[in-house]
């Protein structure tokens, strides 16, 4: 039974990285090529700068949150995993 809960416990660590790991890459990149082409669209129309960059800010904040769900869900399995709960109520 012992083995059995490390088991669980190692394979939720693991998971818990891998959440938090590919969410951060995922949002560096998605970030990072939707600056890069904000910059390009702002040189090639200066005068679309301002309306641009409203967009550009909310959908960055709507990726940065994908990452924090992805960070909340990897706390649940961190610190009240369900798995573990469950067998140790039955």
């Amino acid at each position: 039974m012992q083995a059995f809960i490390a088991n669980i416990q190692g394979f939720t660590a693991i998971g818990i990285g891998i959440i938090i790991g590919l969410g951060a890459i995922g949002a560096c990149i998605g970030i990072g090529l939707m600056g890069g082409k904000y910059i390009e669209a702002c040189a090639r129309q200066p005068e679309l700068m301002n309306p641009l960059q409203t967009k550009m800010f909310l959908l960055a904040g709507l990726i940065d949150a994908a990452f924090l769900i992805g960070v909340g869900v990897a706390m649940l399995f961190a610190f009240a995993n369900p798995l573990l709960s469950k067998l140790a109520a039955g």
